[in-house]
């Protein structure tokens, strides 16, 4: 078990804090923890490290959007993602160290470039789309309740989420791309995403234990990381009304791809 230093604890601890922010704001925060812990700890290890204070941020996250969630949205995405899960579990179980951390990173990259492409995209149609037509109530409704609706969406996403979040906890991003096809309102897309999440690492806890990712050893390191996590998610909670989100996601997301291509090439 690698020791920890004084630096290496403060990495973590920023990690962790992003963590909380993450779940109470902007989820493409947690893309950076990912990196982070990665980084710090040998590569399995940050996998169940940061399950565990996954689950402190869901826990913060499912109470704080206790009364906005569309179940049957969840509902429809929990058996694509329990196979997906499995199938990333095997490949957890497989796959050499090495391997894993460019995989890990790749994972990073890729959900990055598909975040920044969707960001691009929005900017594009809301630059076509007359101010008046844009405003008026329940426009686009239509098209993205159907596109969520549609079981093979939900089985492409659900898989590709359960396999992503079981290999490298990067799941946010993919179900990021799903939800936004949805009709739902901004807490109702939060709070969706948070009990979604809770629910998906509750599954993968016994996968995770069975492999030895989350071990008794990291016990105290997790619970000294806990208070970082919680800070992150009362400031995310604060701000996430005060600043431009717009501004914020490209600054994640350029951190986030930078940090991705360091961790393939390390």
């Amino acid at each position: 078990m690698t020791p920890v230093d004084l630096w290496m604890f403060l990495a973590l601890g920023v990690g962790a804090a992003l963590v909380g922010f993450a779940k109470t704001a902007i989820g493409g925060a947690a893309t950076v923890s990912i990196v982070i812990f990665a980084t710090v700890l040998p590569t399995r290890e940050s996998t169940g490290v940061l399950l565990v204070l996954l689950m402190v941020g869901d826990a913060i996250a499912v109470w704080t959007y206790r009364r906005e969630r569309d179940w049957a949205l969840i509902r429809r995405l929990l058996v694509p993602v329990v196979l997906g899960i499995v199938v990333g579990a095997f490949f957890l179980g497989l796959a050499p160290v090495a391997l894993l951390k460019v995989v890990i990173g790749g994972i990073v990259v890729a959900m990055t470039l598909i975040q920044a492409v969707r960001m691009w995209g929005e900017s594009r149609a809301r630059r076509r789309v007359p101010a008046s037509v844009a405003a008026a109530p329940g426009a686009g409704a239509t098209a993205q309740v159907s596109g969520t609706s549609h079981l093979g969406g939900a089985g492409a996403f659900g898989s590709l989420a359960g396999f992503t979040t079981m290999v490298a906890n990067a799941g946010g991003p993919v179900m990021t791309l799903y939800l936004l096809r949805s009709d739902l309102n901004v807490r109702q897309f939060v709070g969706t995403l948070a009990w979604f999440f809770a629910c998906v690492n509750l599954i993968k806890l016994p996968f995770s234990l069975g492999m030895g990712l989350v071990s008794p050893q990291r016990f105290l390191l997790c619970l000294s990381l806990v208070p970082a996590v919680v800070l992150g998610a009362v400031v995310g909670r604060w701000l996430i009304n005060r600043i431009s989100r717009p501004l914020f996601e490209k600054i994640v997301l350029v951190v986030a791809g930078l940090s991705g291509a360091y961790l393939m090439l390390s």
